[in-house]
């Protein structure tokens, strides 16, 4: 379960952010999660409200989590295409030479303060 990893590491960037900007609480944080980031986002929402508690400036802050939807590029017809539904393989020209352009991602969005 590397959801606990990634919350403890958002945790100390709110924390450091909070210590910059002098913030006292947080009331609410918004990620961006990739739909193919390997996120389970219902553990990570239970590591979240566990974890939170133990940080002061995060004990009442509530988690919206924003699905970025996964996109894939294909270099030999230069379309995109949802890399959910077809995968790795193109669906317009079935070739492999394929890559990610977006949706493995976890980025905060946005960070409500008191």
């Amino acid at each position: 379960m590397h959801e606990m990893g990634i919350i403890l590491h958002l945790a100390k960037t709110l924390d450091e952010a909070a210590e910059r900007e002098q913030i006292k609480k947080i009331t609410r944080v918004t990620l961006e999660v990739g739909e193919v980031s390997g996120i389970v986002t219902d553990y990570f929402s239970d590591c979240w409200n566990y974890f939170r508690k133990k940080r002061p400036v995060l004990e009442s802050a509530e988690l919206e989590l924003v699905t970025i939807p996964a996109v894939t590029y294909c270099s030999s017809c230069k379309r995109t295409y949802p890399t959910v539904q077809y995968g790795r393989t193109c669906p317009y020209c079935e070739s492999g030479e394929t890559w990610l352009l977006k949706g493995s991602e976890c980025i905060i969005k946005e960070i409500e303060v008191e």
